[in-house]
């Protein structure tokens, strides 16, 4: 069905008094419902579609989100998206654990992208504060890994 043969089906819907037209084509099926708010359109579903146009409804503002207080110290970000991975192979030690001390340029973790294994190095020396991620995390660029202090 067409853009415009849709358009105007939907138009039709909302300007008279039927609530809900269904029609079924050779390339495809179209419901149209309309609600009896006033100020919201009508709706459309294409059974051939996995997509569905559904109406916008005005929500009330939502609260700002409360950011956690910046770490104190260096923060270690992930260079890439990824599965973070605190120790080399499963059962082996952590590269590193909270309270150990690195220098720039050690390993602290690795981030498997696309099947490779990235080994993750400190970029600042100093003592690890804090681990920001859980073994098996997925992880995006940029998102903080470690606190160095």
């Amino acid at each position: 069905m067409d853009l415009r043969k849709l358009k105007s089906l939907i138009d039709l819907v909302s300007e008279s008094n039927i609530s809900e037209l269904e029609i079924d084509e050779a390339d495809g099926k179209v419901r149209i419902v309309k609600s009896s708010a006033p100020s919201v359109a009508p709706t459309a579903a294409f059974a051939g579609s996995p997509t569905t146009v559904a109406p916008l409804l005005s929500a009330p503002p939502a609260e700002a989100p409360v950011e956690p207080p910046a770490p104190i110290g260096h923060v270690v970000t992930s260079p890439m998206v990824g599965t973070f991975y605190r120790s080399a192979s499963p059962g082996s030690d952590a590269f590193v654990e909270v309270g150990t001390v690195v220098k720039a340029g050690d390993p602290v973790c690795i981030i498997e992208a696309m099947k490779i294994m990235n080994e993750i190095e400190a970029d600042a020396g100093g003592a690890i504060r804090e681990i920001l991620c859980e073994n098996g995390q997925a992880v995006e660029f940029g998102q903080p890994l470690f606190v160095i202090e």
